[in-house]
């Protein structure tokens, strides 16, 4: 019995203290979340896709080739770079002009991932205004979209910073490893040309609203509640309040005029679509979809970018961003915390196995 008296306390001081770091961790947050300035938001991050799978392949040859096959090569390929310098500087000395190597076609891949609130957006937002200004003649712009859609106004952004690539003429190009539907699809629309894997998922094209009414649930413990507006439609529908007939049709008509820019949007920028047949809220896989003309092909985003390394340099586009000193305690006292909770829950258990 006193064992089990002292570990109980134990615990309470455990509970006790993780509850009050805790709430100090919270506090932390939300006051670096307060501090946070645009100009301390982040970073472009750019990865050569050239190099990273170059390197892949020489390190894949070294383990499953005869080493002398590697070393044979590493001596080619060496004598042919000392070749190519020696060539070059005995034009230079002959005052023979040197014309500078022209410049590959480039494909920058940029990622979307997308929640309910289209909170890549921000971060999309910096990579389109890192690249724009460096893209030339022919360079393309690949985008992987994955988001099962969310919210009108913020997906309606999402697709507006697509939409500046297409307005400074530079091809663009929409990947679908997963899913794209409702909001995802508005964004995967604008591009000149929509791929997808052969069982992602698009389409969507719809409006959903959903909201519960605990009116009764009120009315039945005497509570009363009231909702002041003025304007006759700010308020159509309510959780709490009494929901009536021409509120109710008030909010389906704003539906049906949301779903009518969604299909005019789409219809716009694919105007070969059948937008009466597509624009029912029912989704397509790939096969499907590229036979309603939802998408132009079936293709993942990997063999894209792998089909475009041999003759052009790709480049990864991320925007980072970068955790100031309150995110990092948070971390850390996360971190910490987690531990904590570990240790309570391990020493509990040696106990219970006494």
């Amino acid at each position: 019995m006193e064992f089990i008296y002292e570990y109980g306390l134990f615990l309470a001081q455990a509970v006790t203290f993780v509850a009050a770091a805790l709430i100090l961790v919270a506090g932390i947050l939300s006051l670096g979340v307060r501090q946070r300035t645009d100009s301390q938001a982040g970073q472009i991050e750019l990865v050569n896709l050239n190099e990273k799978y170059r390197h892949i392949g020489e390190n894949f040859r070294e383990v499953i080739e005869d080493p002398e096959a590697v070393k044979s090569r590493k001596k080619l390929i060496k004598k042919e770079e000392k070749a190519k310098v020696k060539q070059a500087k005995k034009k230079h000395k002959k005052g023979v002009d040197i014309a500078p190597e022209q410049r590959r076609k480039r494909l920058y891949v940029m990622s979307f991932d997308g929640d309910v609130k289209a909170s890549a957006t921000e971060n999309l937002r910096e990579e389109i205004s890192a690249v724009l200004p460096q893209i030339q003649n022919g360079d393309e712009v690949l985008v992987k979209v994955e988001s099962p859609g969310g919210m009108v106004h913020s997906y309606g952004l999402a697709s507006s910073q697509l939409q500046r690539i297409k307005n400074a003429d530079v091809p663009l190009v929409i990947a679908v490893d997963k899913v794209a539907a409702s909001g995802g699809y508005m964004m995967a629309c604008v591009a000149d040309r929509i791929m997808a894997a052969p069982f992602a998922v698009l389409g969507s094209i719809g409006v959903v609203a959903q909201l519960p009414n605990f009116h009764r649930l009120l009315q039945k413990n005497n509570v009363d509640f009231e909702l002041l507006t003025a304007g006759e439609h700010k308020r159509t529908l309510t959780m709490f309040g009494e929901n009536t007939a021409k509120g109710r049709e008030k909010f389906v008509e704003e539906l049906e005029e949301t779903h009518d820019l969604f299909k005019n949007f789409v219809s716009a920028n694919r105007p070969l679509l059948d937008i009466g047949k597509v624009a029912t809220g029912e989704i397509w896989y790939g096969q499907n979809a590229l036979e309603e003309g939802l998408i132009d092909e079936l293709q993942t985003s990997d063999a894209f970018v792998q089909d475009r390394l041999a003759e052009w340099d790709v480049f990864e586009v991320t925007f980072v961003h970068k955790k100031n000193w309150q995110e990092k305690l948070g971390l850390a006292a996360e971190s910490a915390l987690e531990k904590s909770f570990l240790k309570v829950w391990q020493r509990g258990q040696s106990s219970n196995n006494y």
